[in-house]
């Protein structure tokens, strides 16, 4: 049990030593990537650059000892940063004390409510976002977060928000007041970054444009002709400082807190999924992962963290690297306190253009244009579903977007329960299988029999759509049918309007003398048949183990009774003769 609480206790006994260069190699390298890492994302929550620093310490140093991936690089990341910012604006304005307050307070409750489901085994909660709608969430979303950053790239004060609209027509207005020197400083960050990652992935293309970028404003005092920076950032670790909780807070904080934690953990579970395919060597338990970071949320808001979650960027760098275990966040971690204690007076120039470049290109991996293509060329129906999220949180916000995607997906879910994909079955020629007749050519079939397969549960959506279409089939044949067997093999339950519709249905077929059965019935969907007296037969004249032997009855009984409908016309003749 307590193993199951903290992995830590099962890997970190069990260390294998040549895992120990490939841990320290990318615990150096993620730890150096989240130094400007952090800092702007925390600039994208409204929060000063430190907070990040302090996001990207307690929590991942909690995750590394509760969390089951190894690979997992858990701290600040661009999406839940903007969302933190888009709902705590609403409460208070950026810069004062309360905002501050709030920020630390959400990743407390993001924590709880996370540690909450964990504990609660509700980690299927990562089925309710379909793909496309995650997809087209965080696509638009990355889109939002580079607009956000137009202010800083171009050196002029536009308004934030998490509608791009409004920032398109705050920048369009104020266009001709664009810093030059400022974009120029920001764009060679971008060029800088492209170039050294296309020329080795490895390499921390976002460490190298700050050290530059420091060196650039400093030699050349650029801050004096216009340039933004960073300027003080405070030294030394946090303070332990338990946030002050009250009813009204609470009630301030859950909606928001409730819609980061989900989106936080799908987040985190996805790219862990993604690094366990890659790895096979351990299993990522649901549950386990949201207690993880549920308490890694409410540890580092004891020490002035805002919510954070695992990035995929810095996730795939760490995997990239060489981390065998979560010893490499343990590394990371070290690296940042590391800076804290004696390095944070040299990004005192560091340009807030270049935090705006990181964080344009780091968003840039959000966007999935081959899984656009994808849906485009195998589903159209779920391409219009990612298409419709994308174009409402880019238009109208992200709660927007995220809600209408899933009511969506409902909705989609429901449409295809309600029209259940069905077929007319005939058997493979010197075979006991059964195939559709519209995908299969040259199939036995009998004039007086209908079999018939439905691919879904007898249920309230459908049942009267499953009705329609299996009179609609016994209308094509002219009054010749005797029987009609459905292949419930499919069918994984029926709830009470798919009982009641199912018996209209036997009804039905005994006012036009066709006999109603069924084969490869799963055990809970028999028992409920039984349960509401559906037959008054015997069991073995109704429900048959495999199609198959349902038609092989078919076919005796229809032989019996060919032959004794012989015999009476024999008789009658009979008679009719000796009367002669």
């Amino acid at each position: 049990m307590i193993k199951r609480l903290f992995p830590i206790l099962s890997w970190l006994p069990n260390y294998q030593k040549q895992n120990l260069n490939g841990d320290v190699f990318a615990g150096l390298a993620v730890g150096v990537m989240l130094i400007p890492q952090g800092m702007a994302y925390a600039m994208i929550a409204g929060l000063p650059p430190v907070y990040g620093l302090y996001t990207a310490i307690f929590p991942q140093l909690i995750y590394a000892i509760m969390g089951t991936s190894r690979q997992l690089a858990v701290g600040p990341v661009a999406m839940d940063s903007l969302l933190v910012a888009s709902g705590i604006s609403i409460l208070a304005t950026e810069g004062t004390e309360t905002y501050l307050a709030f920020a630390i307070l959400l990743a407390f409750f993001v924590g709880a409510l996370q540690f909450m489901l964990g504990v609660l085994k509700m980690g299927f909660i990562t089925n309710l976002l379909s793909k496309p709608v995650i997809s087209g969430f965080t696509s638009a979303v990355a889109f939002i977060i580079a607009l956000n950053q137009l202010k800083d790239l171009i050196g002029v004060e536009l308004v934030k928000s998490n509608r791009s609209h409004e920032i398109l027509i705050s920048a369009f207005n104020n266009i001709g007041q664009t810093h030059l020197i400022t974009l120029a400083v920001g764009v060679a960050g971008i060029v800088l970054i492209k170039s050294l990652k296309g020329w080795n992935k490895r390499i921390p293309g976002a460490f190298i444009a700050l050290i530059i970028g420091i060196g650039a404003v400093y030699g050349l005092g650029l801050q004096n002709m216009g340039v933004s920076i960073v300027q003080d950032i405070p030294s030394g670790l946090p303070q332990f400082v338990i946030p002050e909780i009250t009813l009204a807070h609470f009630k301030t904080l859950i909606p928001l807190a409730g819609t980061l934690a989900v989106i936080s953990f799908i987040e985190a579970y996805s790219v862990g999924k993604a690094m366990e395919a890659k790895e096979r060597t351990y299993k990522i338990v649901p549950n386990q992962e949201l207690m993880a970071l549920g308490a890694s949320n409410m540890f580092g808001s004891f020490f002035q963290a805002f919510p954070a979650t695992a990035g995929f960027s810095r996730s795939a760098v760490n995997y990239e690297s060489g981390a065998k275990t979560p010893l490499a966040g343990i590394i990371s971690a070290v690296i940042v306190t590391l800076t804290l204690l004696f390095l944070t007076p040299l990004f005192y120039y560091l340009p807030k253009a270049i935090l705006a470049s990181i964080i344009m290109i780091a968003v840039v991996n959000l966007i999935e244009y081959a899984y656009l293509k994808h849906l485009w060329r195998t589903s159209k129906m779920e391409f219009a579903l990612m298409l419709i999220t994308f174009l409402v949180t880019f238009s109208f916000g992200m709660v927007e977007g995220i809600v209408t995607g899933v009511a969506l997906s409902i909705l989609l879910l429901l449409f295809k329960a309600a029209n259940p994909h069905m077929a007319v079955l005939g058997r493979i020629k010197g075979f006991t299988e059964y195939r559709n007749e519209k995908r299969f050519s040259d199939l036995e079939s009998w004039e007086h029999l209908l079999i018939v397969r439905v691919d879904a549960p007898f249920a309230f959506v459908n049942i009267q759509t499953i009705k329609e279409w299996v009179l609609s089939e016994i209308q094509k044949r002219e009054g010749k049918l005797k029987k009609v067997i459905i292949d419930a093999g499919p069918v994984s339950y029926i709830d009470a309007t798919g009982v009641d519709g199912i018996r209209d249905l036997i009804h039905t077929l005994k006012e036009k003398e066709i006999e109603l059965i069924f084969s490869e019935v799963i055990g809970p969907v028999r028992d409920a048949f039984h349960r509401n007296q559906l037959f008054s037969e015997k069991a073995s004249e109704v429900f048959f183990m495999t199609t198959d032997e349902a038609v092989n009855y078919f076919i005796v009984e229809d032989s019996k009774n060919h032959h004794a409908n012989f015999a009476v016309q024999v008789n009658e003749k009979s008679k009719q003769l000796l009367k002669k």
